[in-house]
């Protein structure tokens, strides 16, 4: 049987996290399965006793993200585990898109290379963990499509049962890519926050004992795995922080975990302590943190997602307020670019770097496009833009196609022009 929500663990099994803190009231609890605070309902997140942590440390590590064991709230072990592994993906200098764009100097962080060709696989390695101490049996998760693909793998890698929430309508291929690994893949009529609210009412039934349902009662440990973003990024940067960051938002979970491993690294002597700003990137049909920046609001209103940027489509992002507050803080902000633009940006990120994004690397490309081309953005400055996931994945969004058909001879290749 799972531990139940209040039953704490032996913190040897999460190295050297401590404890949960809320976020908002700073209520500590046991590391256990649970995700709010039961005083004020702030969200939980893993608090850590570091003691040194050395570069050395880290570049004697794997190459993926057990190098970073030392900061994660993951067993010494980790390493040894079965896992799927992820990180370590290229910090690609984009030259030419820099070119294109105006800008000095420009890296394309390219996630789609983990093992499930997206970043949520950082994010369910370390949920795996956390799921395999409590002794939960089966994995789960709401998701927009990418999150449900990842859940498969690494259940089935690990040795869990399997069972994922997905919107129904969501792309063919994410589909397919959460169901070929033998687990349940199971379709809700409504929107991502219908799926999500489904899985808050199972995880308080009898049917969902046993489960770790990665992104909610799993969540404060999940979203540590996004702190490994902002970890290779400064290391392949040569141990600096870039100056500026553009970083796609759904829940708002990443943008926020990649400033804590920002600021993680500053406290611990392994960067220089320099400005830098995020800058949060949204799809227009779904949009509630940059309409909330745009009005100056501190508070996000729902709204109800209308764009091909599926993976980013959470109408009520549970981390909008914090990005908010970190884009104030940083001096960046929060905007949006429509879905034409978004199929834009795709071509030209693949025509410039040969990288094919997803939907949601549109979203940050033309969002880096729409901050250069309003002045919004340093052009002098160091700049990084997430591209999340494969565009393999998302094919339906793109117009792509033969160039011409043509009999197998050198007068009709010449005869249709493409010489």
């Amino acid at each position: 049987m799972a531990m139940t929500a209040t039953a704490p663990t032996s913190v040897r099994a999460f190295g050297p996290g401590t404890a949960l803190s809320c976020r908002e009231c700073g209520e500590r609890y046991d590391l256990a399965p649970r995700f709010a605070c039961e005083f004020c309902f702030g969200p939980l997140e893993v608090a850590y006793d570091f003691g040194t942590v050395t570069r050395a440390d880290i570049e004697s590590g794997p190459n993926n993200i057990w190098r970073y064991r030392h900061l994660l709230p993951v067993p010494a072990n980790v390493a040894e585990l079965p896992n799927m592994n992820p990180g370590l993906t290229p910090l690609v200098k984009a030259d030419r898109l820099a070119a294109e764009l105006g800008l000095d100097s420009l890296y394309v962080k390219d996630d789609s290379g983990n093992p499930t060709h997206s970043f949520k696989d950082r994010v369910v390695a370390i949920a795996v963990e956390a799921a395999r101490t409590f002794g939960f049996t089966t994995l789960s998760c709401s998701s927009t499509g990418n999150l449900a693909g990842a859940v498969g793998a690494a259940a089935a890698r690990a040795g869990f049962e399997s069972c994922v929430f997905i919107p129904a309508g969501l792309e063919d291929a994410k589909v397919v890519m959460a169901a070929v690994y033998g687990g349940k893949v199971v379709a809700i009529d409504g929107n991502y926050d219908d799926v999500n609210r489904f899985c808050s009412e199972l995880i308080g039934d009898e049917a969902g004992e046993g489960w770790g349902f990665v992104n909610v009662n799993l969540r404060p440990y999940y979203g540590e795995g996004s702190k490994t973003l902002a970890y290779e990024i400064a290391e392949q940067l040569g141990w600096r922080l870039p100056e500026q960051i553009v970083v796609p938002i759904a829940s708002g979970s990443q943008l926020t975990k990649i400033d804590k491993g920002f600021q993680e690294l500053i406290r611990l002597g392994l960067v220089e302590d320099r400005p830098y700003r995020i800058f949060g990137a949204q799809a227009t049909g779904c949009s509630p943190v940059a309409r909330a920046w745009e009005k100056g609001l501190d508070v996000i209103q729902p709204v109800k997602p209308d764009t091909i940027a599926k993976s980013l489509a959470i109408g009520n992002p549970a981390d909008g307020p914090y990005v908010l507050d970190i884009a104030h803080r940083t001096g960046g902000s929060v905007e949006h670019v429509d879905d034409a633009e978004i199929v834009e940006a795709i071509a030209l990120l693949a025509r410039t770097e040969g990288i094919f994004a997803e939907t949601a690397g549109g979203v940050t490309t033309g969002v880096l496009r729409k901050l250069v081309r309003e002045g919004r953005l340093d052009p002098k400055a160091e700049t990084v833009v997430l591209n999340t996931g494969d565009g393999l994945k998302t094919l339906n969004a793109v117009d792509a196609g033969v160039t011409a058909t043509i009999a197998p001879s050198l007068k009709a290749f010449t005869e249709a022009g493409l010489a």
